[in-house]
């Protein structure tokens, strides 16, 4: 009986976990029956690792790549295994990752930063950057049928009175909020819908307005379901992906963090080379479903005009947490706590390691940004 109570205990506070980090309200102090370190064993030992990673979020390719060109095997201890498990949203890695069953994540600003909050059930630390970007995470797209705006911004004030849609608790809902209260925009209602329920609600008429991610958002105006009028870039709000690990990992096995590190320096590099655009398309073809190549292409290296929230950089690659991407995780922390997501509107002062990143840049004669993946015209695209 008494073993019965632990594994139901545990499934509910993983349960409570799960709904608070998808849904945003605030789980209390999380039993911390199963939050015990997990061994992965000594410096220099073989290490098996499970990673959870984002293909259907494009500013995480980085995650995509480093699965494809196995990057690792350069640099992990000889007879280490990586298996990669893939993340429809970052609420799902987060959740394997407090549950041991993951131990390092790729993800959105909004999940990892809930991640390092979960200190009661597991410590989890984001360790680098993955990509930066203005029209990511950060697009407005509207009914097919609405007018032709001049700009960007006259497409937002366009949607006061309208029925918008963003997931909520995610880095989209974080940008509608702050464009709304910005622009003085008030929709007729802002609903919380997944993307599937926004897809169903374009092709059967019942939305004018939604905020999402890329892919999805190239997929949908590709399809003829909806047209983008506007992106982070039209009101100077950005967006970002981030890498995060367990502190247990990191306690134990330095040694893992900075071989697992060089590797995504690696796949960060070779995804800023655009001579490799068309293979990071075909990596993604593989490693998604109902997705087309050309609306991959489209969604990392597509190009876009000024009027629609166009940027003539897609996403800017800093691998480590430059300031700028400091000041994200600030601004993106604050949302979470307005939205009581989170408990504490700054974040522990260790739940952000930029150390390891800092030393490696240095070791290997490197900068940041060591890189940016820039649009390209469609001529470019040559594929099938």
């Amino acid at each position: 009986m008494t073993n019965f109570i632990k594994r139901f205990n545990r499934c509910a506070c993983l349960a409570l976990v799960a709904l608070s980090t998808t849904f945003g309200f605030t789980v209390g102090s999380a039993s911390s029956a199963f939050a015990g370190e997990i061994d992965f064993g000594k410096v220099g030992e073989p290490i098996n690792l499970v990673v959870g990673y984002q293909p259907y979020y494009t500013e995480s390719w980085s995650g995509m790549v480093m699965r494809d060109k196995k990057f690792y095997e350069k640099y992990l201890p000889k007879g280490s295994t990586v298996e990669f498990s893939i993340g429809l949203q970052g609420a799902v890695i987060v959740n394997a990752m407090l549950a041991g069953k993951q131990h390092i994540g790729y993800m959105g600003d909004m999940p990892a930063i809930v991640s390092t909050t979960k200190q009661d059930v597991a410590d989890i630390r984001i360790v680098a950057t993955l990509g930066l970007g203005f029209d990511q995470c950060n697009i407005f797209l509207a009914r097919p049928d609405a007018p032709k705006f001049a700009n960007s911004k006259e497409a937002i004030k366009w949607l006061g009175g309208k029925q918008v849609a963003v997931p909520k608790g995610s880095c989209t809902d974080r940008f509608a909020q702050a464009v709304f209260k910005h622009m003085g925009v008030e929709p007729a209602a802002y609903l919380n819908q997944n993307i599937e329920v926004i897809t169903s609600g374009f092709r059967a008429g019942k939305l004018d307005a939604a905020v999402i991610w890329e892919p999805t958002a190239s997929r949908l105006v590709e399809e003829g379901l909806a047209k983008r009028i506007a992106s982070g870039a039209s009101v100077n709000e950005n967006d970002g992906g981030f890498l995060a690990m367990r502190g247990d990992l990191i306690k134990q096995r330095p040694d893992v963090v900075k071989a697992w590190l060089n590797a995504e320096l690696d796949a960060q590099l070779f995804l800023a080379d655009p001579k490799n655009a068309q293979q990071v398309t075909r990596m993604a073809v593989e490693q998604t479903t109902g997705f087309s190549e050309k609306v991959l292409w489209s969604s990392l290296y597509g190009k876009y005009p000024e009027s629609q929230g166009g940027v003539p950089v897609r996403i800017s690659l800093p691998y480590t947490i430059t300031p700028e991407a400091s000041a994200l995780i600030t601004k993106a922390a604050a949302f979470l706590y307005s939205v009581k997501s989170i408990n504490s509107e700054k974040l522990r002062p260790e739940a952000v390691m930029p150390e390891f990143t800092q030393a490696i840049l240095k070791e290997r004669g490197l900068k940041a940004p060591i890189g940016a993946v820039k649009a390209m015209p469609d001529s470019a695209y040559k594929g099938k």
